[in-house]
């Protein structure tokens, strides 16, 4: 994805209600992300981020996870499927499903997920519950590489938000969720522009090992 001469092709992966997708689409209509989504598929039929990428104008494909039987036979056709739209970049955005490490092996580098914590803390669900259930003072949301480990691929950028006194998780959900867009964003272009990339465990920005992750600043940049 070095090559700046052409757009990146991206497919984002969803089974919710689309606003991360949302975000992205904003982005690149408004010239902040050099890069074209190709395709948003689910494992949710009736998702409303199908319906909301329809209305954009992109090709959409779902397929039912649930009731699938054989879970890894399902993941590999999911992601031929996937690949038949000849992504550069893969973006899991509100995709509720663990792939199977065989079928998400020829993406290592080239898949990224985000997630509502500051990993490696609170991989899973319910982080929201369990930041206020810990007594934890701050959370935050982070986009990593995906790998075979659940929410485990190296970490390239969080986004952070106070824990406030009375926070309920719906409180620290809606606080968060336009960081998490920005997050998202930033993160999307930093990949697709060759500025960064993951190497063996490790993450290269600039040519630099990332000894830490980015951090989302205030107009929305990493650094």
């Amino acid at each position: 994805m070095n090559d700046t001469s052409r757009v990146p092709r991206v497919a984002v992966l969803v089974s919710g209600r689309g606003s991360n997708f949302d975000a992205l689409h904003a982005a690149i209509a408004a010239g902040r992300l050099h890069a074209e989504i190709v395709l948003v598929a689910s494992n949710r039929p009736h998702a409303p981020a199908l319906a909301r990428a329809r209305a954009a104008g992109v090709v959409t494909h779902a397929s039912e996870s649930r009731g699938s039987g054989d879970r890894a036979a399902w993941d590999r056709a999911f992601m031929a499927m996937v690949a038949t739209a000849q992504p550069d970049l893969i973006v899991l955005a509100g995709f509720m499903r663990r792939l199977d490490a065989a079928a998400i092996a020829p993406w290592l580098g080239r898949m990224l997920n985000i997630h509502p914590s500051l990993l490696p803390n609170y991989a899973g669900l319910d982080t929201h519950q369990r930041v206020l259930a810990a007594g934890d003072a701050e959370h935050g949301a982070s986009v990593h590489f995906v790998t075979a480990e659940l929410d485990g691929g190296p970490v390239l950028a969080q986004a952070r938000i106070p824990v406030l006194p009375g926070d309920t998780p719906a409180d620290l959900a809606a606080r968060l969720l336009p960081l998490e867009h920005q997050l998202l964003v930033a993160a999307v272009a930093a990949v697709a522009s060759g500025r960064c990339r993951m190497q063996g465990t490790a993450i290269l920005c600039g040519g630099q090992i990332l000894h830490a992750p980015l951090q989302l600043q205030d107009d929305a940049s990493l650094a």
